[in-house]
């Protein structure tokens, strides 16, 4: 634990929105560190029911979703991600939802949380974070990988107010790049999913990035296909890829790989289209805000993505 960060910290309460938590004990490592950061944790009542695959039916996940947004905590953290919160998309009170974020919650999360992330983006244009999960990032025991150094302390340095900014290293290419627009984004998959519906937010000018886990890059291509083909790459002015692992290679790839998915999507977008940004279903993440307008700036190989 980073001593500077051993102080109060607010309230982080911990939820599950989707899918079921299979081992409770990681959800307790998790409020255990994050209480040692110097959070005060509360974990709702309901974060380890069980219906089918989900942290149990819709209408217990929904009333968790509202229950947290009522008390307003300084951190809203899921438990997890997996699948579960698109069911939920029609029913939730966003305005209830924002008015949490206007009396100073964070709701911070990936994966099925772009859901939430997109969804409260669009109905009322409040923002959130895509940032770690409770027991997919500090659940992880020592067997597991444990907690890396960089992802609680961009977590806590953003949900207190103190990261303005985050830099990784990127292809060549882009050098002198510099352009402002708003910050969004997430789950490729679950993002592409919401295209069309009343949950989509409509961001032109915008910085898009984007992550996945398990999808063939020619899957990805065909979604990043899908959003070129919308007018969605084209109206951004800079798309930032995270990660992209946990495919499994074919017979039929014959060298198609994840290179060869960017090099096809940036030969059919003049969107800059970058590489290397630290997010997505890996151990090392940075948190992001989702809704804030930011400035991207390249300067040889090195990219900061600038909020403050």
């Amino acid at each position: 634990m980073t001593e500077a960060f051993a102080h109060d910290l607010g309230t982080l309460h911990l939820y599950s929105p989707s899918g079921v938590v299979m081992a409770a004990p990681a959800l307790r490592r998790a409020a255990k560190r994050l209480q040692a950061y110097g959070f005060e944790v509360s974990i709702d009542a309901d974060a380890l029911a069980r219906h089918q695959r989900f942290a149990g039916d819709d209408d217990l996940r929904l009333a968790a979703l509202h229950r947290v947004a009522e008390a307003a905590p300084t951190v809203a953290l899921a438990t997890r991600g997996g699948y579960g919160l698109t069911r939920l998309l029609d029913r939730i009170d966003w305005p209830l939802l924002a008015r949490a974020v206007a009396r100073g919650t964070h709701w911070v999360g990936y994966s099925d949380q772009t859901a939430l992330h997109l969804g409260l983006l669009a109905h009322t244009k409040a923002p959130s974070w895509h940032g770690p999960l409770a027991v997919d990032d500090f659940g992880r025991s020592v067997a597991e990988g444990g907690l890396d150094e960089v992802t609680p302390d961009c977590f806590i340095e953003a949900v207190s107010g103190e990261l303005e900014a985050v830099g990784f290293r990127t292809e060549e290419g882009h050098d002198g790049l510099d352009v402002k627009g708003l910050l969004w984004g997430g789950n490729l998959t679950v993002l592409c999913s919401l295209l069309g519906t009343p949950h989509w937010p409509k961001v032109k000018g915008g910085i898009l990035f984007l992550e996945d886990i398990n999808e063939h890059p020619y899957r990805v291509e065909r979604m990043l296909m899908q959003l070129q083909q919308a007018g969605v790459l084209a109206a951004q002015k800079a798309v930032l890829l995270g990660d992209f692992g946990g495919w499994r290679k074919s017979p039929l790839d014959r060298g198609y790989n994840v290179k060869s998915m960017v090099a096809q999507v940036r030969a059919m977008t003049s969107t800059p289209v970058l590489t290397g940004l630290p997010i997505g279903h890996v151990p090392t993440k940075v948190t992001l805000p989702v809704g804030i307008k930011a400035q991207l700036v390249i300067e040889g190989r090195d990219a900061l993505v600038a909020w403050g």
